[in-house]
């Protein structure tokens, strides 16, 4: 990985040239929280966060898209005809996106981009944009992405990776993609030794500050049917109260419902986030609802994320321990302890 530096001071002229030559997005302090948003001037980027509220898998799959439109106007020659709405494809930058939420998208991609089955949306927004994710360097207490199978400082999803060393930050390109937007930057010089030094210090403090272990491979090892059927779900289910929160935060949860909005003879065909945990998800058009009660919807968030994501892609589970879920659940269910109920319990390998 070619490195190169840049001192805190020039940072905002970094991100000038890239207004230059991409749409860019970048964490926004928006009254309480930072969001991702697209950044019209360098001074509205701030890097000193420890994560976003929400992860930023709405520049891919938002959270309310317009995919088509028609007419039902009985003298438009084109009445009835459905039509692709128009979006913007130009090249773009995610700028200080965290590991976490960048390897998000890679386990989405299972959903989105296959051999078989591909969101043209999805992997079109994919080829445009450049991920420059921002190191880690003070976890959250409630992040766990070591235990998943990334890290505060896991550079395998990004196209170039950040580490704020204080004076300035060190810009390591990890994909061609990534060489071509740091050779564009007359700022970035060679990387000083103590900078480099202090990058490596941070990582290991970085690391260090996340205890937490998950044995999802005992997981994967259990006979699902038992795992389905074990008790221990009364006592996951028992403080859930179904708003959602957790699968609308969540960076890797990607269901959606699709519905026509009609206004006088004009009409939409959106695509909007869903939740399997909301009561009429599953609902049929018969009037069967295969998920009914509480008990069986939260089952349905905790075997896929860390079961049946597991058993089907054999690419590890369907989280990147960014701790949304476990910071903003309103009845503090924590997934950390449902994977420690999961890993411990009487399902028996098949």
């Amino acid at each position: 990985m070619s490195e190169v530096y840049f001192t805190r001071e020039q940072f905002p002229g970094v991100v000038e040239k890239l207004l230059g030559r991409y749409r860019v997005f970048g964490p926004v302090f928006q009254g309480r929280y930072h969001e991702f948003s697209e950044v019209k001037k360098a001074d509205e980027v701030d890097l000193g966060f420890q994560n976003t509220r929400l992860s930023p898998k709405e520049l891919f799959h938002p959270q309310s898209e317009r995919m088509f439109h028609f007419s039902l106007d009985k003298n438009d020659p084109d009445a009835g005809i459905v039509k692709e709405v128009q979006k913007d494809y130009s090249p773009r930058v995610i700028l200080g996106i965290r590991p976490c939420d960048a390897k998000a998208f890679r386990l989405d991609d299972v959903n989105f981009d296959t051999e078989t089955i591909k969101d043209p949306w999805w992997v079109r927004r994919r080829a445009a944009t450049t991920l420059v994710g921002l190191a880690c360097n003070q976890p959250c207490s409630t992040c766990f992405c070591s235990a998943v199978g990334t890290g505060p400082f896991d550079a395998s999803t990004l196209d170039v990776m950040l580490v704020d060393v204080g004076d300035g930050y060190v810009a390591g390109a990890v994909t061609e993609k990534g060489g071509e937007l740091l050779a564009g930057l007359d700022e970035a010089r060679s990387v000083p030794a103590q900078a480099a030094e202090k990058a490596e210090v941070l990582k290991k403090s970085a690391e260090a500050a996340i205890t937490t272990r998950l044995d999802v491979e005992s997981v994967a090892g259990k006979n699902m049917l038992e795992l389905f059927n074990d008790p221990l779900w009364d006592e996951v289910q028992f403080a859930c109260i179904n708003c959602g929160t957790c699968t609308f935060l969540c960076p890797t949860c990607w269901c959606f419902d699709i519905q026509d909005e009609v206004c006088d003879n004009q009409g939409d065909r959106i695509r909007l986030w869903d939740s399997c945990m909301f009561p009429l998800f599953t609902l049929h058009g018969s009037g069967h609802n295969p998920r009914s009660q509480k008990l069986q919807r939260v089952r349905q968030r905790f075997m896929h994320k860390l079961k049946y994501y597991q058993d089907k892609y054999h690419g590890g589970v369907a989280c990147v321990g960014c701790g949304r879920c476990v910071k903003f659940c309103p009845v503090n269910i924590d997934i950390r302890e449902v994977a420690r109920l999961m890993s411990t319990s009487c399902a028996c390998p098949a």
